[in-house]
């Protein structure tokens, strides 16, 4: 395969795509975002929950 023709297809194909509008793009950041903060948090709780009890027998 040559890579013009390569480049043809790619251009076919990115032509299916269905890109996000700006309003979703930022929608779905914002859910990464507060997901990621959540689990910072979840996981933050259960270190210091854990490194207490850690502590306790030490």
């Amino acid at each position: 395969m040559s890579i013009i023709s390569y480049i043809k297809e790619t251009k076919g194909e990115m032509s299916h795509v269905n890109w996000p509008t700006k309003r979703q793009s930022m929608v779905f950041s914002l859910v990464v975002i507060i997901i990621s903060v959540l689990t910072a948090f979840f996981l933050g709780l259960f270190d210091f929950i854990f490194s207490r009890i850690l502590n306790l027998f030490i």
